[in-house]
């Protein structure tokens, strides 16, 4: 059965946080089985539908997962190349720990070159510096050496899921992933970026897409859900735009997509 997840929209600078509390609670009550966060740093743009990520995505799941109680949260998804990998290795297992192991640390190289200058990092070297990363965050999560003791060491798995649909992206999910998830497919599109990502290795790999429905009427989107479900999506991430009309989305999806 598919598992339907919701993109919370982090969008707004002037969103109360008590208003993200209230999806994520919505969500939990609902049955969406996940809750992803997006990130962005310094993008060269306003936060907005394209540069989503106001709050800091791990800092703000620590929030929710204390308001919450079942949900799983993840990031979709965490620019890597960005970030020290020791640092986002701690600060994942720490979540996953005071969640009651309901992280998934979803993991992307990146696009936006703008904001690779911005923060001092170099854009063309983001593919191997998000493969060198994952690397050292296996083995922090494994309990191999990395020259000082990992702690909280995991009582239970902690998921990564890799974002992208390109090559690069496919082929690092077929070695580091527990999850995929692409963006912007169709079923055939689907369909072929998962046979081309099995190509790649044998490791057992849950995929699944983001949909979009932030405005108008839900056929559209509906169609687009069952058409993936049918070319092997096992989840489904949904966009219910901004706050204003989220709650609202959210709730119809829901009963819409399950009537079917």
């Amino acid at each position: 059965m598919v598992e339907l997840q919701v993109v919370l929209p982090d969008e707004s600078a002037t969103m109360p946080p008590e208003r993200l509390v209230e999806l994520a609670t919505a969500a939990e009550e609902l049955g969406y089985g996940t809750a992803w966060l997006p990130d962005h740093l310094l993008p060269p743009g306003e936060f907005g539908p394209t540069y989503g990520g106001v709050y800091e995505p791990l800092v703000t799941i620590g929030y929710l997962a204390a308001r919450t109680r079942t949900i799983r949260f993840g990031t979709s998804v965490l620019v890597l190349p960005l970030r020290s990998p020791y640092v986002v290795a701690k600060q994942a297992a720490t979540l996953h720990r005071l969640s009651g192991e309901r992280l998934v640390l979803g993991i992307g190289a990146g696009w936006a070159q703008e904001e690779f200058a911005a923060v001092g990092a170099v854009f063309e070297e983001r593919g191997r510096r998000t493969d060198e990363s994952l690397g050292i965050i296996r083995d922090l999560f494994e309990g191999r050496d990395r020259g000082g003791v990992f702690e909280p060491k995991l009582r239970a798995p902690l998921p990564i899921m890799i974002g992208g649909t390109t090559v690069p992206a496919l082929r690092r999910a077929a070695r580091y992933g527990d999850e995929w998830q692409g963006l912007g497919l169709d079923g055939a599109g689907f369909a072929a970026a998962v046979s081309r990502l099995r190509s790649f290795g044998d490791r057992p790999i849950k995929v699944g897409t983001r949909l979009d429905w932030s405005a108008g009427e839900p056929g559209a989107v509906l169609e687009s859900a069952h058409e993936l479900v049918a070319a092997g999506a096992e989840t489904l991430a949904v966009s219910f735009g901004d706050e204003s009309g989220a709650l609202d989305r959210m709730t119809k999806f829901r009963e819409l997509f399950t009537a079917v």
